[in-house]
């Protein structure tokens, strides 16, 4: 696809950070986007300040964690605009969950938030999109993915998973017009990682984030990692073997 055949578009976890940026680069295009979270207030202001700029954002509550609500509400809003152009599943939450101290409710949280309300807003309108022939489906997962992180047993695996899932989507629609694409940022200035304390290498500033998501989309990607630094140095560390992974890797954190 190309940018100016995306007539509309949902991007979820549009209240801050990377989703923000991305539902405003879209609107600023020419796309109608559906910005979706929790947070009414932020998705409120987002839409005026897309209004501001000669853009058209409809703020849309929207919790990923409830999948059931989910499916519905996309297939709404489907049938509202006509067919939706563009999904894109960036709704996410972090945090570490060390297997010295394990929380299940903390890792309970992400994979629902991660993976089953990854998976309920990517498939919603699947169907349709295969009957219509057209349409992008797009992942936000993270460099995070290529092995278990230290302390991010949840997040990793959460994202690795999406990575999969997108990437047999991606094998069972060859042929069609539906394209699947699976984006895996590294460090982005963003309110998840506000609160990292350890060393984030070759962090981007949320608006180079953003433009290099935009991008990649529009060219309509398989896969695309970003930073290139830090991309190259995650497809090193996927070929190390175990024991010399297990000693690095314990050791970062």
């Amino acid at each position: 696809m190309t940018e100016m055949s995306y007539r509309t578009a949902l991007v979820t976890g549009a209240s801050s950070g990377l989703g923000r940026g991305l539902a405003l680069w879209l609107g600023k295009r020419g796309v109608k986007v559906y910005a979706a979270a929790r947070r009414r207030p932020q998705l409120e202001a987002l839409a005026q300040e897309a209004k501001e700029a000669g853009a058209t954002i409809e703020p849309v509550e929207l919790d990923v964690s409830q999948a059931e609500a989910t499916l519905e509400r996309i297939r709404e809003w489907d049938e509202a605009c006509g067919g939706l152009d563009l999904v894109v599943a960036n709704a996410g939450v972090g945090g570490q969950t060390d297997a010295r101290h394990f929380s299940w409710e903390h890792a309970k949280r992400v994979i629902d938030v991660n993976v089953t309300g990854a998976v309920a807003t990517l498939s919603a309108v699947l169907p349709r999109m295969v009957e219509r022939n057209r349409g992008h489906l797009v992942g936000i997962s993270s460099l995070a993915s290529c092995r278990g992180l230290p302390q991010n047993a949840a997040y990793s695996a959460s994202k690795a998973f999406l990575n999969t899932f997108l990437e047999s989507l991606r094998v069972d629609l060859h042929g069609t017009q539906v394209r699947v694409t699976c984006i895996k940022p590294g460090f982005v200035k963003t309110e998840m990682t506000a609160g990292i304390q350890h060393a984030m290498p070759f962090l981007l500033e949320t608006h180079e984030g953003v433009e290099l998501m935009g991008r990649a989309i529009l060219r309509a990607e398989a896969e695309y990692g970003f930073p290139w630094q830090m991309a190259s140095a995650v497809g090193v560390a996927k070929l190390a073997p175990n024991f010399l992974f297990d000693a690095v890797a314990s050791r970062v954190l």
